[in-house]
């Protein structure tokens, strides 16, 4: 194989800068300094993108096409899996790309689009995964109150909430990324454009007003964990009063999967954000984004929705159906 010519920008021209603006690119971490790994990086980046689409893609054709589908739960089920196409899509795509044409480069453009679509599909994935907890706490706690909690007004209020809360968390994040002076070059120790990676390239030990801003983020991400987690002891209860040990299997086959991918989720993406700088390295922080960046959106399909029965016989008639139109 015919190596192509390499981007990179030479060490010389990375001087200092008087502000953001002036910067046209930023240089992304390389997994590997030879061809041969940088291809087996793409090549294990293809497959877990590949695995989400598939998964992903399924789970919300399944919901659209399938009316017994159309439900509170499996509403927010292809809300999750859109969120997790576009999070997976957001950062391993260009990634691949750099591996494949051996280049660092991302556009500033680029980059502050990748903090947005960051910032948007994370924060509404959390509230999301606590929505879809809560949606099984009353469809087990209060049967009974499940029409009126969670109706169709109501979930398209809940749904509206959360798409604009995490708008506009993206967008005070990423304007206020993006108008810190950088004075440390332009070389981002990680895969993708993350924002405590980009501080820092900041002219001072940290900026103020970001750091704010992630540790509130953080909060209120954490807030969603715990009432997950509550959520998720109510159900536990209930379900043990119930004199049924299927039941009882059921329910917690069901629910600690979800319950320990969410904790994987939410613990690695508030460590790598929240961490003290003493912490840092690149092994560990290209660890911890894989870990709550690229393995979620390829697992919650297995982990929420594939376990389903309801969910399998509608995948099962849509594929006899993708069949029947090709004989």
């Amino acid at each position: 194989m015919l190596k192509r010519p390499s981007t990179r920008v030479p060490h010389a021209q990375w001087e200092p800068m008087s502000n953001s603006s002036s910067l046209n690119e930023f240089l992304l971490l390389a997994f590997a300094d030879t061809q041969e790994l940088q291809l087996l990086h793409f090549s294990l980046f293809l497959g877990i993108y590949l695995a989400a689409l598939l998964g992903n893609g399924l789970i919300i054709t399944a919901v659209a096409c399938d009316h017994r589908l159309h439900t509170p739960m499996y509403f927010f089920l292809l809300n999750l899996s859109l969120l997790d196409l576009g999070t997976v899509s957001t950062t391993v795509p260009k990634s691949m790309a750099n591996s494949l044409w051996d280049t660092r480069a991302i556009s500033y453009l680029a980059c502050a689009a990748q903090v947005f679509f960051f910032f948007f599909l994370c924060s509404a994935e959390y509230s999301v995964l606590t929505v879809v907890a809560y949606a099984r706490f009353v469809a087990i706690g209060k049967p009974l109150h499940y029409g009126t909690l969670m109706g169709s007004r109501a979930c398209v209020k809940m749904a509206a909430a959360v798409w604009a809360s995490a708008f506009l968390n993206a967008l005070l994040h990423t304007g206020n990324t993006f108008s810190i002076l950088l004075c440390q070059g332009n070389t981002v120790d990680q895969f993708f454009c993350e924002v405590p990676q980009i501080l820092k390239l900041s002219c001072s030990d940290s900026d103020l007003r970001e750091v704010g801003l992630i540790v509130v983020s953080a909060s209120l991400g954490f807030g969603c964990f715990i009432f997950t987690v509550l959520y998720y002891v109510q159900i536990f209860m209930a379900v043990l009063r119930i004199p049924s040990e299927q039941g009882w299997h059921k329910a917690f086959s069901m629910c600690l999967p979800h319950l320990a991918v969410v904790s994987l989720f939410v613990s690695t993406d508030l460590f790598a954000y929240l961490k003290p700088p003493s912490l840092s390295s690149p092994s560990l922080d290209l660890m911890l984004a894989i870990l709550y960046l690229v393995v979620p959106p390829a697992m919650n399909p297995l982990i929420y929705s594939m376990r389903n029965k309801e969910l399998k016989d509608a995948l099962k008639k849509l594929v006899q159906w993708v069949q029947c139109q090709h004989q």
